[in-house]
Parts: C-alpha cells; structure tokens; sequence
C-alpha cells in the first residue's frame, strides 16, 4: 500500500473502446509499484453487483451508481481502483466522482474511439445487432453517450496500441502526484 493514499481511475468510453484492455494494462504496473489495486470492470459488476438490472436510463444510472459507491469504499481504504464501465451520462459519472472524492481523486480517462472502430472490434457481434435495430438502447447506436468535456486523461485509441494508451495513464498519475516518477520506466 503506498503512503499516497487511495485513487479511483475511471476508464468511460463506448463498448469496445479498449477500457478494460486499458486497465488491465496499467494494474499490474501498479501493483508493481506498491499498489493495492481492485478492479470495478462494468460486465463483472452487471453479473453479481447489479445483476437484474436492464438497460434503461434509471438501471444504467443505479449501476454506475452503485459501481461508484464500491469505488469510494475501496478509496476510502487505500486501494487504487480501477473502474472501466461504460458511464455513458455526465451527470451520473459527477455523482460518482463526489462519492470518491469525499475519500480521495477521481481520474477520469476518456477511451475515445469511434463508434466504427468499437463495431470492427466487437468479437461478440453487439453492434451488428444493434445497427439491425436487434439490440435496443445500445450506447452509441440507439441511445446516447454523453463524452467527457474536461476528463483528466484523453486517449484516441484508433492506431494508438494498448500498451501506448496505459502508459499515457501512467504518466497522467505520476504527474498528479498519485504515482512516484518511476527512474525505470
């Protein structure tokens, strides 16, 4: 555990962003650093923590909510938290960042990718469904996703790897202090 306390470092972007790639990438270089590190990963969570929860504005709203509060009790008890759930409100996404903050930062990092990378991506063939109308209230097709306007940390991931992406967070939580510089890296 470091003597910095705990974090929460939000990944929000479309389905198929790289979000969780994204985070498991940069966990382990945490963990490496002294780090407790948890993992809040918005498919996970949807299976055990918000399981019976549909796709409607109030059910994406309580899960995030309730991502958001797991959050801030893992903050409060030093971990460094990992959340890579889709988010797609402001509003719901605020009301998540005041419950961490109470406890210690909030890092917002905005997976931006387009909503025809994130369908080429899609191994599990959602967007085509939700393209055919198949799938309703599917973010970024059917229903809305609300970007960041001033998140902590901006990754264009189309044509930028992975591994690129999670050192740019990296880097992003040394230089707010949460990480000590690493003289390896």
């Amino acid at each position: 555990m470091s003597d910095r306390g705990g974090f929460t470092v939000w990944f929000t972007g479309l389905s198929g962003a790289g979000k969780t790639t994204i985070a498991d990438i940069v966990g382990p270089e945490l963990e490496r650093r002294g780090g407790l590190v948890e993992y809040l990963d918005g498919d996970v969570v949807r299976t055990h923590l918000s399981k019976g929860l549909g796709f409607s504005k109030a059910d994406r709203d309580t899960n995030i909510e309730r991502i958001g509060w797991v959050a801030s009790r893992f903050t409060r008890a030093g971990a460094w938290t990992l959340v890579s759930a889709i988010s797609p409100y402001r509003e719901t996404r605020a009301h998540a960042r005041g419950m961490v903050e109470e406890f210690g930062p909030f890092v917002e990092v905005f997976v931006d990718t387009s909503v025809d990378e994130c369908a080429r991506r899609d191994v599990k063939g959602l967007y085509a469904k939700a393209f055919s109308g198949e799938i309703k209230e599917f973010t970024g097709v059917s229903d809305p996703y609300e970007a960041p306007e001033s998140p902590e940390v901006h990754i264009r991931t189309e044509g930028m790897p992975p591994e690129e992406s999670a050192q740019a967070v990296v880097r992003a939580l040394e230089e707010r202090g949460l990480l000590r510089v690493d003289a390896r890296a």
